[in-house]
C-alpha cells in the first residue's frame, strides 16, 4: 500500500509532506466550484430570457457592482491578519446566499432578484476563486506552484463536473430557495479546508519563512491594489492579459446566447445544453490538469501554458466566421473553456507567487474583479455594436481572432518575465 501510494505521488509530481495540502487545496476548490456550478446554468438561462440584445446592461452592471466592492475587500485587506481575509469574505458571501434563498422563496417570479442575482453570481465568481488562488499562492512556494497548481485546479473541475448534475438532481425537491442553502453550507466547508491548509503551512514553513508573516495584517489603503497595478509594468502586463481573456471570453459569450436562443427555443432545453457543455468542459479539463499541466509548467515554463490556449482561439474564431453554426460553436466552447481551467488559469495564478504578499492579494484580487469584469462590460458593447452595425457575425469572429492573437503575444511576454523575476541573474 504504502509502495502504491509512493508511486502516485511520484506521478503527480507530490512530494513528501505534500499530500495533506494536495487534498485540502482539492477540497477547498471542489465545494467552491462545485457549489457555483450549481447555480451557473440558472443564470445562464436569466441572461437569455433577458434577451441576448440586453446582455451588456448586465454585463455593465456587474462591472458597477464590482467596482463597488474593490474599496471594502481593500479595507478588510488591510485590516485583518492575513489567514483571517478568506474566512470573513466567505463568511459574508454565504450569509448573502441565504439572503437570496430567503426572497426567491417569498417570490421566486419576481425579476428584480434575477437581475440582481445574476449581477451578484457574478462578482461572487471572480472574487471567491481569486481569493481562493490569492491564498495559494501565498502558502506555496514558486516551485511547488508549478508542480502543484495545475493538480489543485482538477478539485475546481471536478466541482465543475459534479456541480451542474446535483443542481439538475436537486432543484426539484430543494428548490432554488434550497440550493442557495446548500452552496451557503459548502462555502462553510471551503473555509475549513482553507484553515487545514494553513495549518499545514504552519507545521512545514517554508526555508524563507522566519515568522508567520500572516498573523499581521497586510496595511496600506482600500486602493493599494490599483496603485501597485499601476506602477508595475508586471502587473500591468497582467491587468493586459485578463482584459484580452475577457474579451475573448465575451464574444464567444455572446454567441454562445445568439446561437443557442437560436436553435433551442425551450428554457429547460436551453439549460440542459448549457449544463452539458459545462460538463464536457470540465471532464476534459480534469484529464488535462492532472497528468499535463504540471508537466509543461515544469519542463517549458508558465509561458506555453499562457500562449497555447489563445494560439487555438485564434484558429477558432476563423472557423466561426466561415462556419457560423451550433456545432462548430460548441467544439470552440468547449477548447476555450477546457484549455482556460487547465492552461491559463493555473499558468496565470503561477504569476503571482513571485511577487509580495500584498500584490498576491490586494493587485490581484483588483486585477481578478475590477480589470476582468471591466474588459467583460467594454467588450460586450464593443460586441453589441458590431452585431447591430454588420448583423454578421463573421466580423465579429474576425476581431476576435485578432483579440486573441494580441492576448497570445501578451501571455508571451509574461512568461518570460516571470522566469526572470523567478531566477533574477546574479551579479
Amino acid at each position: 500500500m504504502a509502495a502504491w501510494r509512493r508511486r502516485l505521488d511520484q506521478g503527480l509530481n507530490i512530494q513528501p509532506g505534500e499530500g495533506p495540502a494536495v487534498l485540502g487545496g482539492l477540497l477547498l476548490f471542489y465545494l467552491l466550484f462545485s457549489g457555483y456550478f450549481m447555480l451557473r446554468p440558472v443564470r445562464e438561462t436569466m441572461g437569455v430570457a433577458g434577451g441576448v440584445e440586453n446582455l451588456q446592461w448586465l454585463f455593465t452592471g456587474t462591472f458597477i457592482a464590482t467596482l463597488a466592492c474593490l474599496p471594502l475587500f481593500g479595507w478588510l485587506a488591510s485590516k485583518v491578519q492575513r489567514r483571517h481575509i478568506l474566512p470573513w469574505t466567505y463568511g459574508f458571501f454565504a450569509s448573502n446566499l441565504w439572503l437570496f434563498a430567503v426572497l426567491f422563496a417569498r417570490d421566486p417570479d419576481e425579476v428584480w432578484t434575477a437581475r440582481a442575482f445574476y449581477i451578484w453570481l457574478s462578482v461572487f465568481n471572480l472574487l471567491t476563486i481569486s481569493l481562493a488562488w490569492s491564498v495559494l499562492a501565498d502558502l506555496f512556494s514558486t516551485a511547488q506552484g508549478k508542480r502543484l497548481f495545475g493538480l489543485l485546479a482538477a478539485g475546481a473541475s471536478l466541482g465543475g463536473l459534479s456541480g451542474p448534475v446535483l443542481g439538475t438532481v436537486l432543484v426539484a425537491p430543494l428548490g432554488h430557495a434550497g440550493l442557495l442553502v446548500l452552496v451557503g453550507a459548502f462555502l462553510l466547508g471551503s473555509i475549513g479546508a482553507t484553515l487545514f491548509l494553513q495549518r499545514w503551512r504552519a507545521r512545514h514553513p517554508l526555508p524563507a519563512q522566519v515568522e508567520r508573516a500572516d498573523s499581521r495584517p497586510l496595511g496600506g489603503n482600500p486602493f493599494a491594489g490599483a496603485t501597485a497595478v499601476l506602477r508595475s509594468p508586471y502587473l500591468l502586463g497582467i491587468a493586459l492579459f485578463v482584459v484580452l481573456l475577457a474579451s475573448v471570453s465575451t464574444f464567444l459569450y455572446f454567441e454562445q446566447a445568439r446561437i443557442i436562443s437560436e436553435t433551442f427555443t425551450d428554457r429547460t432545453r436551453q439549460t440542459q445544453v448549457f449544463g452539458l457543455i459545462d460538463s464536457v468542459v470540465q471532464a476534459l479539463a480534469i484529464l488535462t490538469q492532472v497528468f499535463l499541466t504540471g508537466r509543461l509548467a515544469r519542463r517549458l515554463g508558465v509561458g506555453v501554458l499562457l500562449v497555447a490556449v489563445p494560439l487555438v482561439m485564434a484558429v477558432g474564431f476563423l472557423w466561426l466566421a466561415l462556419a457560423p453554426v451550433f456545432a462548430v460553436f460548441v467544439v470552440v466552447m468547449v477548447v476555450r473553456r477546457a484549455g482556460e481551467y487547465a492552461l491559463v488559469r493555473p499558468g496565470r495564478e503561477m504569476l503571482f507567487t513571485v511577487l509580495p504578499a500584498e500584490d498576491k492579494y490586494k493587485a490581484k484580487n483588483f486585477i481578478d474583479t475590477v480589470v476582468y469584469r471591466g474588459g467583460d462590460a467594454l467588450s460586450g458593447w464593443v460586441k453589441r455594436a458590431l452585431d447591430v452595425l454588420g448583423e454578421h457575425p463573421q466580423l465579429a469572429m474576425s476581431i476576435g481572432a485578432l483579440i486573441a492573437l494580441g492576448w497570445a503575444g501578451t501571455g508571451g511576454w509574461l512568461g518570460r518575465r516571470q522566469a526572470r523575476l523567478e531566477n533574477p541573474p546574479r551579479d
